[in-house]
C-alpha cells in the first residue's frame, strides 16, 4: 500500500472519525487519539494529522510535534515487524548493548530493530517488545528465537 493510498484510506475511513469522536470529550484527547490511530492504521499520516488537528482545533504543527516526539508513532506503515529493544541503563548493565549489536545481524530483513529507553521491567532486563508483548531476561539464544518466530 503506498503512502498516498494510506493517506486517502485514513481520511475517508469513517473509523478515523469514530476514533476522534470517542476521545473528543476528554481533557487532552490528542495522545489517546494518536494511540488508537497508530493501532488501527499502523501509522499517523500527514493527512491524518491535518484531520485530527482540524477536529481538535489545534495546529497541524502541534499534532506533528506530538507524533515526531514519541517513538511509538510512525508516519508511514512499517513493512516489517518491529522489535523494540530496551537500551536504558538497567538493561545496559545486563548486556543489552551486546544484544543490540547482534540483533541487527540476526534480524537480517525479518524485523526492524528499534531502540527504546525503558520498557518498565528494569529488574528483569534486558527486555524487548514485539507488538504488545514484552519479553524479559533476554540473552542471545532467546533473542534469536524471538526473531526467528517473526
Amino acid at each position: 500500500m503506498t503512502t498516498a493510498t494510506t493517506t486517502n484510506t485514513q481520511r475517508e475511513n469513517p473509523r478515523l472519525d469514530e476514533i476522534i469522536a470517542a476521545h473528543q470529550g476528554r481533557e487532552a484527547p490528542l495522545m489517546p487519539i494518536l494511540n488508537d490511530v497508530q493501532a488501527e492504521f499502523g501509522c499517523v499520516s500527514e493527512d491524518t494529522k491535518r484531520h485530527i488537528a482540524e477536529a481538535l482545533n489545534l495546529t497541524r504543527a502541534e499534532v506533528h510535534g506530538m507524533v515526531s516526539f514519541y517513538h511509538d508513532y510512525h508516519e508511514t506503515k512499517a513493512t516489517l515487524p518491529i522489535l523494540k529493544l530496551c537500551r536504558a541503563e538497567a538493561c545496559q548493565s545486563r548486556g543489552s548493548e551486546a544484544l543490540a549489536a547482534k540483533a541487527e545481524a540476526m534480524a537480517n530483513g525479518r524485523a526492524e530493530i528499534e531502540s527504546v529507553y525503558c520498557l518498565g521491567l528494569c529488574s528483569v532486563g534486558p527486555n524487548a517488545m514485539i507488538g504488545g508483548s514484552v519479553h524479559a531476561r533476554l540473552d542471545e539464544p532467546a533473542l534469536e528465537a524471538l526473531i526467528r518466530e517473526l
